[in-house]
């Protein structure tokens, strides 16, 4: 396996790191403070949660009508544009008096835009790495996305004691900019890694390919359902602990963190390989204890423990690709990425009506009782799926995962 130094050695990975991390900190400061400008204005925990979360909702839109553009499109201009499209409507976001809808408006519409940067981004560095590359590759992005957590939840609820949520969107809009011009600037001017126009029919068809495999489909619902409930949880933060929130989040990026470094770089693959079913229960279980209303240092300690959970979507994204052919790798993984943030959007709704009619403790905890009968059922049906290679993968049967 690829250590972390021989990465950062590999053309264009740096680059594609750096853009990426300045991203992530825009992401992070924006999304916490777009959530707090809601909950003042409303007090309404769903509001709340959807303003934060709101752009994953708008993904299923992009995986049936954009997602082919992941392989047909110049990887270097199409994440450049991405960048651009996030800092403009970042900013819109910070006007004063934009009316709530014309708000949501623009959340789903930058939604719409992230659909279709996940698979150029991991399309990208699937054709960059090596084959046993890729999951160093992407446990280190995962790492990063975890400090740049920690450091934008850090400091941006210390900025919203300082400075009105507005100044911090257009702070969030600002760091846009330079990870556009690292893009820009860094990476060569690849061609598409497929041929053809981007059209939604293409879209459809890779779609129905891609689901089509049994052993796929089991993983696509892994990646998908039991992360996204366990987001629903997080997506409560704000309402939970007003004046905490970032700190919530920060623990949680910092359990990220820890469950990244384990699996990518410590764990041997025959180890790893039996862990995602764990792992999604770990994500989920300690959540349950949120029933009791847990102070902070408690509720702090959960959250880092189950963040360590998430480090289960390595184990399966290692399965996808070995179930998938490469020149379908930018749309098989975007496919991932947006199914994944469609079901946190529609978690961080269902968490947050849960919430509205409750209490933000009530509303963490469905979401988990949810995550863990989820991971149960899609073990149970693993098990009794036999595992064979996919007919159009071209590649030998990947090891069982938890899918």
């Amino acid at each position: 396996m690829s250590s972390y130094r021989s990465l950062f050695r590999t053309p264009e990975f740096t680059p594609l790191f750096l853009g990426s991390a300045a991203q992530t900190a825009a992401q992070t400061l924006g999304g916490l403070a777009l959530a707090t400008l809601v909950y003042r204005a409303t007090g309404s925990p769903l509001l709340s949660a959807v303003s934060m979360f709101g752009p994953s909702l708008a993904q299923v839109l992009g995986a049936t009508l954009l997602l082919s553009g992941a392989d047909r499109l110049p990887p270097r201009t199409a994440l450049s544009v991405i960048a651009l499209a996030f800092a403009a409507g970042t900013a819109v976001q910070a006007v004063p008096g934009l009316p709530t809808g014309a708000l949501f408006g623009v959340v789903l519409l930058l939604g719409l835009v992230a659909s279709l940067g996940g698979g150029v981004r991991w399309g990208l560095l699937n054709e960059i790495l090596a084959k046993d590359g890729y999951l160093p590759g992407r446990s280190l992005f995962n790492m990063m996305n975890g400090l740049m957590q920690i450091a934008g939840f850090g400091t941006g609820g210390a900025l919203l004691g300082m400075l009105s949520p507005r100044v911090c969107l257009l702070l969030s809009a600002a760091l846009y900019l330079p990870a556009a011009l690292t893009l820009r600037l860094g990476l060569t001017d690849r061609p598409p890694r497929a041929g053809g126009r981007p059209s939604p029919s293409a879209t459809w068809r890779t779609n129905a390919l891609l689901w089509s495999s049994r052993p796929r489909r089991l993983t696509y619902l892994g990646l998908w359902l039991p992360n996204g409930l366990v987001v629903g949880c997080e997506s409560l933060y704000v309402s939970y602990a007003p004046h905490a929130a970032g700190t919530l989040f920060a623990c949680g990026a910092f359990g990220m963190f820890a469950g990244d470094v384990t699996v990518g770089r410590l764990l041997p693959p025959a180890v790893r390989r039996r862990l995602a079913t764990p792992l999604l229960l770990l994500l989920a279980t300690p959540y349950l204890l949120f029933a009791a209303h847990p102070p902070l240092p408690v509720a702090m300690v959960c959250v880092t423990i189950a963040s360590a959970g998430f480090c289960a979507s390595l184990v399966q994204q290692e399965r996808l690709m070995d179930l998938t052919p490469g020149e379908l790798a930018g749309q098989a993984l975007g496919l991932h990425s947006s199914g994944m943030l469609t079901m946190q959007g529609v978690s961080a709704s269902l968490a947050g009506a849960v919430a509205q009619l409750t209490s933000p403790a009530a509303g963490m905890t469905v979401m988990a009782a949810g995550s863990v009968c989820v991971t149960l059922a899609l073990a149970t049906a693993a098990r009794r799926s036999p595992e064979r290679s996919s007919p159009e993968s071209g590649r030998g049967p990947a090891a069982a995962g938890a899918r």
